[in-house]
């Protein structure tokens, strides 16, 4: 589990499914995100039981307030990344629900994240991939540090590409 200042990073579970649909089910969120909109609790569970519990790296953003999940971040699982890799680096994915954009939660989120892969893992590196109109997302990754590398296209779709050198980060 990783704590922040107003959010616990922790696996997901089973029981996570209702929240995961509540926000998952806003195609605003699963458009710039590129994946499905949910359309049922179902299939919600279905995605944390098949696609979220097998990743050891991939944590529900939990509101210390009230414990509700309300978004995801973590490193995507090798092989399903949406660019090419360095040596001894991992790609981070991250997304959070419609009512909490403009807060500032991704942003804390990813620095803790990177705090952890800092401290946890013996990486030189992580890299963001993103749709080039989720301006929200391009912010997110300059704020923590991250520089453009690359603009490309994925499955048709206009993308960019940023890395963060963790071996220059003495911050965390």
């Amino acid at each position: 589990m990783i704590e922040t200042e107003r959010l616990m990073l922790r696996p997901w579970t089973a029981d996570d499914a209702a929240s995961l649909y509540k926000y998952a089910s806003d195609s605003r969120v699963s458009e710039l995100a590129l994946w499905p909109t949910h359309t049922s609790v179902m299939m919600s569970k279905d995605v944390i039981e098949n696609i979220f519990m097998p990743n050891p790296y991939c944590f529900a953003v939990v509101l210390k307030e009230n414990g509700e999940p309300v978004g995801c971040v973590g490193l995507v699982p090798v092989g399903d990344e949406h660019h090419e890799m360095e040596c001894s680096e991992r790609e981070v994915g991250y997304w959070i629900g419609r009512p909490y954009w403009n807060a500032g939660l991704t942003t804390e989120a990813l620095k803790g994240l990177i705090a952890y892969c800092c401290k946890s893992m013996n990486l030189s590196s992580l890299l963001i991939t993103n749709d080039d109109r989720n301006i929200a997302s391009k912010r997110v990754a300059e704020k923590c540090g991250f520089r453009l590398v690359d603009t490309y296209s994925f499955d048709g779709v206009k993308s960019n590409a940023y890395r963060l050198n963790l071996k220059s980060i003495s911050n965390i």
